[in-house]
């Protein structure tokens, strides 16, 4: 069964509803209300400076977005809070974000946002509070076993699923952890429909999209005015200079676009990132087909219920709303070490590989170095955290 059963199958519980101002938190506080738990709703206030519109779809935790949760939270009729979270956002998120980027790797802000904002920092102090749970708007799905145990799966409707994000909570996380919107078949307009129906304000505001930290998009922008310009070179695979950059972090492995080299290829095709090197401020070039990666080994593992014993087959996502690629996964002194069934492009240190045995999410980890399938991407040193 999906999350936590309706009374009086159980206790009535007293849930502490995350409600970013979206119209997907607020159905999710209004159906756990609905099924009968003590809800209480509260809006995460992120930024130390919010503003007090939206930028469109772009950001959120800003004024209005806290607006827009306590009216939901008034008509669903639930009590609201703002909680300050802003320092341990800064703290835990962004600096970390910016580390990230400085040191040449790829960061994904929401999985680090899950893992230490909406389920440590906001999940403790509930439980400190007295409440047994914490309610989000994700699309994922928790399955309680027979002997009590939680799991974590996809939601029911792949197309939404956000269990990727999620593949960071451990046991004890998941076991106070409610997600009302998992196990349903609809769609995205089906969701608006209900928020209107339930009379919620929020039934038509857009959606908000890429890093909620940056309301404008420019990350290359954001980065640039937190670590500074710093002119480089961009080198091809044979160490020739091609072109030049303001900032290594500016880039990501596989990327290909706003690269403006001065140089073309001598077989005229695109050429793709391949290596960042900060020590040196130098981005290297290539061809599509020296993003080839055949294995990887990732640090840091986070495990979804019991870790995961001896190799085994599984298959595995490698960014959110990613494909399934298929792989043979095992822990070798403290590190998941993954091996793919067919090389996969465009892995960069830094991202987080889930792995899922079935629908279900074994757990995660940060991906530290890569085996490249050419054989002079072998022989280079490997990019490590």
């Amino acid at each position: 069964m999906n999350d936590f059963p309706h009374p009086p199958e159980r206790r009535r519980l007293r849930v502490l509803a995350a409600m970013s101002g979206g119209v997907d938190s607020a159905v999710a506080a209004a159906r756990a209300a609905e099924a009968g738990h003590d809800v209480t709703g509260v809006h995460l206030a992120l930024s130390a400076n919010p503003q007090s519109f939206r930028t469109g779809a772009r950001g959120c935790c800003t004024v209005e977005d806290s607006r827009d949760a306590r009216r939901a939270a008034d008509v669903i009729g639930i009590p609201f809070y703002v909680w300050d979270l802003a320092e341990r956002f800064r703290e835990d998120v962004v600096a970390d974000f910016v580390a990230e980027y400085a040191a040449g790797r790829t960061p994904n802000p929401c999985l680090r946002c899950n893992e230490k904002i909406k389920f440590a920092a906001l999940l403790d102090k509930a439980l400190a509070l007295g409440f047994d749970a914490v309610c989000t708007g994700h699309y994922a799905t928790v399955v309680t076993r027979e002997d009590g145990s939680r799991e974590l799966h996809r939601a029911s409707d792949a197309a939404k699923d956000q269990s990727y994000v999620l593949g960071v909570l451990d046991e004890r996380q998941l076991a106070h952890a409610m997600f009302p919107l998992g196990d349903t078949l609809t769609t995205k307009d089906e969701i608006r429909a209900e928020a209107e129906r339930r009379g919620l304000a929020v039934a038509k505001k857009p959606d908000s999209h890429d890093i909620c930290f940056i309301a404008d998009g420019d990350t290359q922008g954001f980065l640039a005015r937190s670590l500074g310009s710093a002119e480089g070179a961009i080198v091809d695979e044979s160490g020739a200079q091609v072109g030049t950059h303001e900032g290594a972090f500016g880039f990501t492995i596989g990327q290909r676009k706003g690269l403006r080299l001065g140089i073309p290829a001598d077989d005229g095709k695109p050429r793709y990132v391949l290596d960042i090197s900060p020590v040196d401020n130098t981005v290297t070039v290539g061809p599509a087909e020296a993003l080839d990666v055949t294995a990887l080994t990732a640090i840091r593992p986070r495990w979804c219920g019991t870790p995961p014993s001896g190799p085994a087959s599984y298959t595995a996502q490698l960014r959110a709303h990613g494909e399934d690629v298929p792989v043979t996964a095992e822990v070798l002194g403290g590190e998941l070490h993954v091996r793919f069934a067919e090389p996969v492009r465009g892995i960069a240190p830094g991202q987080a590989v889930v792995l899922y045995d079935g629908t279900r999410v074994v757990g995660s980890a940060t991906i530290a170095t890569t085996d490249r399938a050419t054989a002079r991407s072998q022989e280079k040193p490997p990019v490590t955290v």
